[in-house]
């Protein structure tokens, strides 16, 4: 039987959740919410999918959990500390965050937090189209926290308390583009007494994100609890 998804977000990646559950075998459209929908209308589904802003999509997981539902959350601004409290919130029912559902963001991030344990200077530029109002993108923040986790400790990068260092997460700066010509990209910079490492992705096209969000609807049922990011899908 097919996992039925209701859709909460109907812009630029929620149309393309909506193409993506229209041509996977073993998914079917539940229903697909806009900003007049009632959130009622979830009822019944077996996965919903949020991509909203974070104080909408606070409500919309609440939603989910409240009605036995798993849930994917494409939504930016789940800091670490909202992320705790969805932890207690959701106990065993199948939360799925991710950040970014690029395959190509996934290994960056893996390849920047195995690069992170052997050096201590690092710092991220990342950029988005002119129309994204959040910064720095929860990508970004995710990288920090990744190459901090992996090495066991915060960065102590200099003078982070001045405005055009960006902003610090775990001691890495990072600087956020907004810009007319980039879609989305992240580039993380290593750096030690020795030699320096550059990092980087590029999207090109909203289609980069298919195959990881296609992976996460069809997978989100058979998880425990509140995961984050897509590595968290894929088994060694």
């Amino acid at each position: 039987m097919a996992e039925t998804v209701c859709v909460v977000g109907t812009g630029r990646m929620g149309s393309l959740a909506l193409e993506i559950i229209e041509q996977t075998e073993g998914l079917q459209l539940h229903s697909a919410l806009n900003s007049k929908s009632s959130l009622d209308e979830m009822a019944g589904a077996d996965t919903v999918v949020d991509f909203t802003r974070f104080d909408v999509s606070q409500e919309v997981v609440k939603k989910a959990l409240a009605n036995k539902q798993n849930v994917i959350i494409g939504t930016s601004g789940w800091d670490q500390q909202a992320v705790s409290e969805l932890r207690k919130q959701a106990g065993n029912q199948s939360v799925l965050l991710v950040p970014n559902f690029s395959v190509g963001s996934m290994l960056l991030q893996m390849f920047s937090a195995s690069a992170a344990k052997f050096f201590d200077s690092v710092e991220i530029i990342e950029g988005h189209h002119q129309h994204k109002v959040d910064s720095p993108s929860g990508t970004a923040v995710r990288t920090a926290e990744l190459m901090a986790e992996a090495r066991g400790s915060d960065f102590e990068s200099p003078n982070t308390d001045q405005p055009a260092r960006g902003e610090a997460v775990k001691g890495v700066p990072i600087h956020s583009l907004r810009m007319q010509g980039i879609s989305a990209m992240q580039e993380v910079n290593l750096g030690n007494d020795f030699e320096s490492l550059k990092l980087s992705h590029n999207t090109n096209s909203h289609q980069a994100y298919a195959k990881g969000m296609q992976l996460a609807m069809l997978s989100v049922g058979r998880m425990s609890g509140v995961n984050v990011g897509l590595a968290s899908l894929i088994s060694d």
